[in-house]
């Protein structure tokens, strides 16, 4: 039985009616196309002119849902899933993350200074920033 669930990357947050259970997660492939932007054809999962095809010892068809760690796996893009918080992470892909490691440009964000001031990296572009992190685990 379909109930909403969570899917999140980097960019977006989106919610899809999906089957979660036994720690795997099956979407109906209109969800993977809405939420995610991959539709599936004859030739694969496709998206912005490109085509990723499913390998046949590739288990990413379950009865026609697409298994959401499957999917994950044929894209190279690491999956958490919290099947009880009915809610997955689907991060980048490894060679999306290494040209970022590449640029040797940090991501933007912003932290609040001690006085609650909040502070965008981008703010800095071309100077030396020294950042402390702490945690307390």
């Amino acid at each position: 039985m379909s109930e909403p669930f969570t899917l999140i990357e980097p960019a977006r947050v989106s919610e899809v009616q999906a089957e979660a259970g036994d720690g795997r997660v099956l979407l109906d492939a209109g969800a993977v196309h809405r939420a995610l932007g991959w539709e599936l054809k004859p030739e694969g999962f496709c998206r912005d002119g490109a085509c990723v095809p499913i390998p046949r010892e590739a288990e990413v068809l379950d009865g026609g849902a697409v298994d959401l760690a499957a999917f994950a796996a044929l894209l190279r893009r690491p999956l958490a899933i919290d099947i009880e918080r009915r809610a997955a992470y689907l991060g980048a892909a490894a060679d999306e993350r290494a040209e970022a490691l590449r640029s040797l440009e940090a991501p933007g964000f912003t932290l609040p200074d001690l006085d609650g001031r909040p502070h965008a990296l981008a703010e800095h572009r071309g100077e030396k920033v020294f950042l402390v992190a702490w945690a307390s685990w």
